[in-house]
């Protein structure tokens, strides 16, 4: 077979015997996967193809098997969790990333093996991450002679060559066809699926060749298979990871009759579909993501990169001229990331934490990284470790540890099933275990597992096969309690409903989650919840899976979670006291607190003022006007008069807040403010700021400083008065509001000399005849000030 691979291999050969390493950039279709390993074999050492997924790893052992003119197993074999065929005479055995990973754990040395080719390292999955860290770590250590080639489909390999230590570079370019591409995006409300569909159908019937389409998932897959199933003469086939074998192969292989390939990400570079001259690009791929703060790790659909959608498109002009359809505007294009985000910042570390640990590096520190794994989510993973015990104090594996790696499994799954097995019997544990590693259909883990061990399909023979490994693994006679193998995986995901009827849950973790419509679980007042999502923007999470559980259960699977502590809280205006057993953030049962500790009562009457406002004070006339008058001489002279605004106040509620006291209202706030009174300046306040202020006729009136200073007095007690008072030291004077024999003020003047003088006549000529029983002196200065409202 000639492929244009063939023209590098001498290159490539040389640049590894050379070096020891090397970098094969190589757009898909190339024959990269399935000619260079073969011409890495030499001597007796085996080559090792890692590849990022399952389907691809079996497909390229199967494509190279049959250049051999060999069943799979001889030559040419392969390894994926629960499937292996190899044989003594296999020279080349293609494996996927995380089984490889294990491998290395168990015997780092990798005896027997030559070369090591790392397939696709641009699609930059988790375990390919770390197994690149992994075996560099293995290269400078205990085996400087084996050989490491990485390929990728794109051209950025710089940084990919500098952590191989400098390798060389060797380019093998595709001969590929024009291709046009073609806007298609959706119309307003049109769902992807029914865009892509839109597609299919318009390169049905203009243009030439079998159709591969990309969408993010299995059930886009469906749904787009269904809006096309009046199609005639046209096969269409989905192709995904979760597919029995037969099915992936038909979508590989030419057929009789034209062919629709509904394919996800496992298409773009891993896997060749022959026979395609049109691509429909959904431009979303799904990509795992985890929401650290509330641990609810899961997938998102996101918008594909550029990198991405050019190899899609580029899968149309491999054999001829095609065409590549996009559902999206064309002014969008530029707008896409460059690359796709790098699995190791987006995805839950928790098997990362796991093998980082049984490699005594349990930070990660020493191994060279494409991208190092994220400080917050590798501490979140790492603690998280320590708490299934499968690390110790200095985050250093334990024997159980070991054990739990040994599984294959995520640690929450590992733990669920040897502590389910002990709990609930390995049978139970080891199906629970399958069906959460496996993914279900119903939301109710009970109706599920019915479902899986009636069912004749591909699904439900994996299933049973998964669940028959794990068994074997662990074997303890017990009672079937599937809830409980559930919590023991995710026992902060217990949740209770909120209130009778309702469909809203609140989770150990603290996050609330809805239980969808149908689901069978709707009477159930406890879950345990196995999987639940929340998309972006959206408080609550959807719960997807889950079994029915009670408070028993739930205090026996999370006994760590359980606490009592007494509570005061101050609630509704007031403080309460409670002593409270809670699982998480559920509340188990309170009842009340007849004595609660006076500093807790205390620090809860704080809580109150701060979110209410000192307006809980008891404050009298003398505590208002005292705050007054030492905020205005703050204003107006500064330190060391102090504010006296709530927050000023609340930042020494230490000094005045006796513990003990339930109800602010028993607090006289004149007491609080005399606490800030500065001194000994204090002795000089009511020269400063006076409370009240003589005026003429000899009353003594008070002074509003809340706008002021502010002095309301009626005119007819100012005769005579000539020098405006002033306070602050003479700084301020005082705005006096004379006012009218009803109370109203007939004239606001600061200067009353100035308003005897131009402004009184003006007020006199009106309000006398008002006013007839006053007395206005056309001489005000030598009347006599009085207080009374009639002449006598």
């Amino acid at each position: 077979m000639t492929l244009p691979v063939t023209e590098v291999l001498g290159e490539l050969t040389a640049a590894l015997d050379a070096h020891g390493t090397a970098v094969l950039v190589a757009p898909p279709g190339t024959g990269k996967t399935t000619l260079v390993p073969p011409a890495l074999v030499t001597g007796a050492g085996r080559v090792v193809v890692a590849e990022p997924r399952r389907l691809a790893a079996r497909a390229a052992a199967a494509r190279m098997a049959a250049q051999l003119g060999e069943p799979v197993g001889r030559t040419v074999g392969y390894a994926v969790r629960g499937d292996r065929k190899v044989s003594a005479d296999t020279r080349i055995e293609v494996v996927t990333s995380g089984l490889l990973v294990r491998r290395l754990q168990g015997d780092p040395e990798l005896p027997g093996v030559s070369t090591v080719l790392l397939d696709e390292c641009h699609e930059r999955h988790l375990d390919a991450d770390l197994l690149l860290a992994l075996l560099l770590d293995v290269r400078e250590g205990l085996r400087p002679d084996l050989r490491l080639l990485a390929t990728s489909a794109t051209v950025a390999a710089d940084r990919l060559a500098a952590l191989l230590g400098g390798a060389p570079v060797v380019t093998a370019h595709a001969r590929t066809f024009d291709v046009e591409h073609r806007h298609l995006p959706p119309a307003r409300g049109e769902r992807i699926e029914a865009c892509v569909a839109r597609a299919v159908r318009a390169a049905l019937a203009g243009d030439e060749g079998d159709v591969l389409a990309f969408l993010p998932g299995a059930g886009e897959i469906a749904r787009t298979a269904s809006l096309l199933a009046g199609v005639s003469d046209v096969d269409v086939l989905p192709l995904h990871g979760r597919l029995p074998a037969a099915r992936q192969d038909a979508a590989l292989r030419p057929g009789p009759r034209r062919r629709v390939v509904l394919a996800t990400a496992v298409a773009e570079s891993s896997l060749t579909v022959p026979g395609v001259r049109v691509v429909v690009d959904s431009g979303l791929a799904r990509v795992p993501r985890v929401d650290h703060r509330r641990g609810l790790p899961g997938l998102a659909t996101v918008r594909v990169s550029a990198a991405v959608a050019a190899q899609r498109a580029g899968r149309a002009g491999r054999e001829a001229p095609g065409v590549a359809y996009r559902c999206w505007p064309a002014a969008e294009h530029a707008t896409l990331p460059a690359y796709p985000e790098p699995e190791i910042r987006t995805a839950e570390l928790g098997r990362l934490a796991l093998e980082l640990a049984c490699w005594s590096t349990p930070d990660g520190g020493g191994l060279s990284w494409w991208d190092p794994p994220a400080e917050g989510p590798l501490a979140a993973a790492r603690a998280l470790l320590h708490d299934l015990g499968a690390t110790g104090a200095d985050g250093r594996i334990t024997e159980r540890g070991g054990r739990m790696a040994g599984l294959g499994l995520h640690p929450r799954l590992a733990r669920a099933l040897l502590d389910g097995a002990e709990r609930a019997g390995s049978r139970c544990a080891a199906e629970v275990v399958a069906l959460l590693d496996g993914g279900a259909q119903l939301t109710d883990v009970e109706a599920e597992l019915r479902r899986l061990r009636s069912a004749g399909d591909e699904q439900a023979r994996r299933w049973r096969r998964e669940a028959g490994r794990l068994e074997r693994l662990v074997s303890v006679s017990g009672r079937p309690d599937t809830a409980a193998v559930v919590a023991l995986a995710y026992p902060e995901r217990l949740a209770r409903r909120r209130a009778a009827g309702s469909a809203v849950y609140l989770m150990a973790g603290g996050t609330a989650a809805v239980l969808p419509q149908g689901s069978g679980l709707a009477d159930a007042e406890w879950l345990a919840v196995a999987e639940a999502t929340r998309d972006p923007g959206r408080s609550e999470a959807v719960i997807r899976l889950a079994a029915r559980a009670d408070a028993e259960l739930a205090v026996a699977a999370a006994p760590s979670l359980v606490s009592q502590t007494d509570e005061v809280t101050w609630v509704d205006g007031g403080v309460r006291a409670r002593s409270v057993r809670r699982l998480g953030a559920i509340t188990l049962t309170e009842r009340p607190l007849a004595r609660p500790a006076p500093e807790l009562v205390r620090a809860a009457v704080v809580d109150g003022l701060r979110r209410e406002g000192l307006g809980l004070l008891r404050w009298p006339a003398e505590a208002v006007s005292l705050r007054q008058r030492m905020a205005f001489l703050h204003d107006v002279l500064g330190p060391p008069w102090p504010p006296v605004d709530d927050t000023a106040l609340l930042s020494t509620v230490d000094e005045w807040l006796e513990s003990g006291i339930p109800d602010p209202g028993q607090v006289d706030a004149t007491a609080v403010l005399r606490t800030r009174l500065p001194w000994p300046e204090a002795s000089g306040l009511d020269e400063l700021a006076p409370e009240r202020i003589t005026v003429p006729s000899g009353s003594r009136i008070r002074v509003d400083y809340a706008d002021g200073p502010v002095l309301a007095v009626k005119l007819q007690e100012t005769f005579g008065w000539t020098a405006t008072p002033r306070v602050a030291g003479g700084r301020v004077p005082v705005v006096l509001h004379l006012l009218s024999p009803a109370g109203r003020p007939a004239a606001v003047t600061a200067d009353l000399e100035s308003f005897w003088r131009n402004g009184y006549p003006a007020v006199r000529a009106e309000l006398r005849g008002r006013y007839p029983k006053h007395p206005w002196p056309e001489d005000p200065l030598t009347a006599e000030p009085t207080h009374r409202t009639k002449r006598r």
